[in-house]
């Protein structure tokens, strides 16, 4: 019996975005068929997104069953445990940025797989982290993280993605080296909210300035 380790990891980062979205939905008083709904949006746009863009085929949340399990068990698991929604934020950035972890090294290595660029294949990635969640948040009308100016989303998305990129031209790439790129990236998203890290604005000139004192 053969373990196919890419689609454990994708499977898992599909069922880490899908709590996300479940858990989001149960703070804005979805019932559970948008939690089911929600979850499933987060946990497989991204990947959607990769697999049209690979052009292999039917996209791999349509081709296969399995799929549809990890937001079924997100949203049944989000029912039955959250007792305080209200305080559940902690825990919905938590799987927010597991999922983040998981899917930009496994983005990244399916475009790898596919023969594409470095480059192509970091952008991949990134789509494959940052896209579900930005569906999720249009959806729950929130701001998507990835166009939070207060926090580091997308940052971190291309870190994972460029290290796994730069492992596997060097043949570096293996379970050890893809996990500890996931953990980089969970970790600088988690510091990121803890320490308020964020990027320069747009606009240099728009950014606050402290008030005179008189």
């Amino acid at each position: 019996m053969t373990i196919d380790l890419p689609l454990i990891l994708d499977l898992l980062g599909v069922f880490f975005f899908a709590v996300s979205g479940s858990l989001l939905a149960a703070r804005k008083g979805f019932d559970i068929v948008g939690s089911v709904l929600l979850g499933s949006m987060v946990g497989l746009g991204g990947g959607v997104v990769r697999d049209i863009v690979l052009n292999q085929g039917p996209p791999a949340a349509f081709s296969n069953q399995i799929y549809l399990v990890p937001p079924l068990a997100a949203a049944l698991l989000v029912y039955f445990t959250v007792k305080n929604v209200k305080r559940s934020g902690r825990l919905l950035f938590m799987f927010d940025a597991g999922g983040l972890a998981l899917f930009c090294v496994t983005g990244s290595l399916k475009a790898l797989d596919a023969g594409m660029n470095p480059v192509a294949c970091i952008l991949l990635g990134v789509t494959t982290a940052v896209g579900g969640g930005i569906l999720r948040d249009i959806t729950a009308n929130d701001v998507p993280k990835v166009f939070d100016p207060k926090d580091l989303y997308a940052i971190p998305a291309f870190v994972g993605a460029g290290l796994t990129t730069a492992m596997w031209h060097l043949e570096w790439l293996n379970l050890a080296s893809g996990t500890a790129a996931a953990v980089v990236v969970f970790t600088l998203r988690m510091l990121s909210l803890r320490y308020g890290w964020h990027a320069p604005l747009a606009a240099r000139s728009w950014a606050a300035r402290r008030p005179r004192r008189g």
